[in-house]
């Protein structure tokens, strides 16, 4: 089935606002500021990804400031309030993504590691871009026609060749109506209908009387 499947490079920021190991806090500041980002990658050499500053890695310099008692889970915090340059206040190793990777890969990364942007990286390491959570919403922008040329074509002409399913897209909804003899290929359809980029959700309106013992 030739469902589409977008990449990370697809939907990526090819220019990514990075520092070095050097950079001072104000400085990270100051730069996430200027581009309105929520995290920048640290560099070493000649952009390898060695580690990310996030707003989070930033904050405990405000919530430590007063010299109350550190509780032990608050030890690794409390060390980053002291920090002043990137390297003592990122985060090491980064979470990184293949610019190949599926948009689902990034997506279920981003949930598993509660971070908003992902440095993305070659087989070495070295950094191609930087993928955002706005960037992987960007294929829900996808026009309504474009994705129900692609569900008839790679969907129903293959799935369901020779019946007189038809489907109808609004809002990124897919609803199928038609008639089906075969009600086994329903769960089938509607998980290659899903599997389409851009589809918000599927509604299947079959009609299954049809071939039905009278």
């Amino acid at each position: 089935m030739s469902a589409s499947r977008y990449t990370v490079s697809d939907v990526m920021t090819h220019t990514a606002i990075a520092i070095g190991r050097e950079a001072s806090y104000k400085e990270i500041v100051e730069l996430m500021h200027q581009w309105k980002v929520s995290a920048v990658p640290v560099l070493e050499g000649e952009g390898r990804v060695v580690g990310v500053v996030s707003e989070a890695d930033l904050l405990p310099k405000e919530e430590f400031r007063r010299t109350e008692p550190v509780l032990p889970d608050q030890l690794e915090e409390a060390s980053k309030a002291g920090g002043v340059l990137a390297e003592e206040l990122m985060s090491s190793p980064a979470v990184t993504v293949h610019a190949d990777a599926p948009v689902a890969e990034a997506a279920r990364i981003m949930a598993r590691r509660h971070v908003k942007r992902l440095p993305v990286v070659d087989g070495v390491g070295m950094l191609e871009g930087v993928v955002s959570r706005s960037d992987l919403l960007k294929v829900f922008l996808r026009p309504d026609e474009e994705l129900e040329e692609e569900i008839r074509l790679s969907v129903l002409t293959e799935l369901t060749p020779g019946t007189a399913l038809d489907c109808v897209v609004q809002d990124g909804v897919v609803t199928v109506r038609g008639p089906v003899r075969d009600r086994a290929l329903v769960p089938l359809l509607a998980r290659a209908i899903r599997a389409v980029e851009g589809v918000v959700d599927v509604r299947m309106e079959l009609d299954s009387t049809v071939g039905a013992p009278a």
